[in-house]
């Protein structure tokens, strides 16, 4: 039976700063025009080189509006657009049902579709690609498989020489939507994962010999690069550009595959039709023998109660061109970063939750 990844799974554990948020109706004060002092965006790494390309796109069609965008995380995103300190909170994970509902207000948007990479340095290794999958990385980040050479790596790479160094697992230090993703892969996977870790932005890591933290996908893919025998996960718009090892993963029919277009257009297509008004779904370990197991929808966490007409238009317009097909869902942005745009059943989605914004 294929088990729907909702909202309600994320109860048990998802975003360590939730104590600390203040609740959306509490909007911090704006100044009254949006085109005189511009929007703010805070928030998710893997999504933030997409915005990057989004705000000198918009700049040629819209210049009096201006848009600040920095790098945190995904938990600064969601925390920040609930207090109100920015417009947009970009995020790899949706709100949890808990937060949802304590913060009515706010409003999870898909903008696109990404994919994550685990990667990994392996000196010695040459052009082999590993292959790997849920139970294996479970047992690497809880420490019950801690070389190279484990059985159970060698029953999924033969014909592949691996070396008996001890493995470094090098995860999030941040709250932070990759490790949201990573972690439900390793959840949904693996039982004894789910029975004592479970998953979040923020989560209590098991404690493993030689594991490092990292900040940010820059400082991940920073730490793997300068790591040998280590291991991690990486937001494919920051991994692409890496000169790391990227393993196949194995997905629900076996199959051992890398993020494509295909592969996650393909993860994409089986769950997208079951996504509810709200948009909040895990994409994560979709079924078909084409499916990336790695892929979810990028979102922008933002409130509907606007301190006025004209910044909730300006927020409106801004998101309304990201997600159009010639706007910042066309090729030019979205190839460039390795995501795929939204189906337009999503789109729909998206649009008339963006219309809720006053």
């Amino acid at each position: 039976m294929t088990l729907i990844r909702t909202a309600s799974r994320v109860r048990r554990r998802t975003c360590g700063w939730g104590a600390a948020v203040v609740l959306a109706g509490l909007v911090a004060a704006v100044p009254a025009s949006a085109a005189d002092t511009g929007l703010k965006e805070t928030g998710s790494t893997l999504l933030f080189p997409l915005f990057q390309l989004w705000v000198s796109g918009y700049s040629a069609i819209r210049p009096e509006v201006k848009i600040d965008v920095t790098a945190s995380n995904s938990g600064e995103g969601i925390k920040s657009a609930i207090a109100g300190t920015v417009q947009i909170g970009a995020s790899d994970a949706y709100m949890s049902d808990e937060e949802a509902e304590r913060n009515r207000d706010i409003i999870s948007v898909p903008l696109a579709i990404s994919a994550q990479t685990v990667n990994y340095n392996i000196p010695g290794l040459g052009g082999a690609g590993l292959q790997l999958d849920g139970p294996v990385l479970a047992g690497i980040y809880d420490g019950s498989i801690r070389q190279w050479n484990d059985p159970m790596i060698v029953a999924l790479n033969p014909g592949i020489s691996l070396p008996s160094n001890p493995i470094v697992p090098i995860r999030r230090d941040d709250p932070s939507g990759d490790t949201f993703m990573f972690t439900q892969f390793l959840d949904f996977s693996n039982q004894r994962w789910e029975n004592s870790v479970g998953y979040g932005t923020t989560i209590e890591w098991p404690t493993v010999p030689g594991e490092r933290g990292a900040t940010g996908n820059d400082g991940m893919a920073k730490a793997i690069a300068a790591t040998p025998y280590s291991i991690g996960y990486i937001g494919i718009s920051v991994s692409r550009h890496a000169a790391l090892g990227t393993a196949r993963l194995k997905n629900q029919s076996g199959k051992f595959l890398l993020p494509t277009a295909q592969t996650i257009s393909a993860a994409a297509s089986v769950l997208d039709p079951r996504t509810p008004a709200d948009e909040r779904l895990s994409l994560v370990d979709a079924p078909g023998e084409q499916s990336y197991p790695l892929i979810n929808y990028e979102y922008a966490v933002l409130s509907t109660r606007q301190p006025n007409n004209e910044i909730a238009a300006s927020i409106r317009d801004f998101l309304l061109w990201s997600i159009a097909v010639d706007g910042g869902n066309a090729a030019k942005y979205i190839d460039a970063v390795g995501f795929i745009a939204l189906p337009d059943f999503i789109r729909a989605l998206s649009e008339k939750q963006i219309g809720r914004i006053k």
